[in-house]
């Protein structure tokens, strides 16, 4: 490996998984009002930075070819905010891995720009770390999520954060079909904008089974027009629900990314094992979630 690579730092843009997704109404200005309880699986793309004169951004990874480097990717406009706020306007030579599908419903872009302002925060002498939240409500919705990068519960349309419960260890197998959608095209095909509230969460989940099935007494409201859009979306659901081992099967997001939950890791990658080779054209990871206090 070369030196520069070895001195480069590195973080990662963690898949944000929405275990539930709410629609509660609409705001003036046109935004969704939501509740959500995200987590953050260890999987995801990796973001490496090193000193450099300007900014640039270069993509590797078996998604990279879905994205540019211009200033449509959220690392770059993540990174000029940031600069901009720094003293003596710094630069970095920025390194994307791009793990992720696009267009998944687990955040990738929001994930891969809070990755982007935590290792700058960190690169760039000066910087001013305070502001990070302030620059990820500029980027969108789940950008201040993912700057924090911890299991929290989501309300407004989706920037307005609370501790999530605690709840113990488990595992989850994701599942993409690889058919990319466009988030404003599921919102356009909601039926009801104004549902209902769900079940309120304890404090703390004691157990797996006590967190799952208070979860399988929520939804996600964009599952109906998502799965309207690409019924590859209610088969991948059936083949995580086939297996016993899962305890709730459903869709992050505004999809296509799918997600089962399970109690253990040998259930798991037992399960991602044959729906790989059920699914070969598929996405499949199986990743832990680590338990939160």
């Amino acid at each position: 490996m070369a030196a520069e690579a070895r001195a480069a730092l590195r973080e990662t843009a963690r898949a944000k998984v929405n275990l539930f997704l709410h629609v509660r109404g609409r705001r003036q200005d046109g935004y969704h009002l939501l509740e959500s309880l995200a987590v953050f699986p260890l999987c995801g793309d990796g973001l490496e930075a090193e000193p450099a004169m300007g900014l640039s951004l270069s993509l590797s990874g078996p998604f990279s070819a879905a994205l540019s480097t211009g200033a449509d990717n959220l690392v770059i406009r993540a990174a000029e905010r940031l600069s901009a706020l720094t003293p003596g306007a710094p630069g970095a030579a920025l390194r994307l891995e791009k793990r992720l599908p696009v267009a998944s419903g687990i955040g990738g872009g929001s994930a891969d720009a809070g990755a982007a302002l935590r290792l700058l925060a960190r690169l760039w002498p000066g910087a001013q770390a305070g502001r990070l939240t302030e620059i990820a409500e500029g980027l969108g919705a789940d950008a201040p999520v993912c700057l924090a990068q911890r299991p929290a519960m989501m309300a407004g349309a989706g920037e307005a954060l609370s501790p999530a419960p605690g709840f113990p260890a488990f595992w989850m197998v994701l599942a993409n079909p690889m058919q990319p959608l466009s988030t404003a095209e599921v919102f356009a095909g909601l039926e009801r904008r104004e549902g209902p509230a769900g079940p309120s969460a304890p404090a703390r989940f004691h157990d797996f089974a006590h967190l799952t099935s208070w979860l399988a007494r929520q939804r996600n409201d964009l599952e109906g027009p998502a799965r309207r859009l690409r019924p590859a979306i209610g088969r991948a659901l059936a083949a995580l629900a086939w297996d016993k081992s899962c305890a709730v099967a459903r869709m992050s997001g505004s999809g296509a990314t799918c997600f089962g939950l399970h109690a253990k890791e040998t259930s798991a990658l037992e399960a991602a094992e044959r729906l790989r080779a059920a699914e070969p054209g598929w996405w499949v990871v199986a990743a832990p979630v680590e338990a939160h206090p």
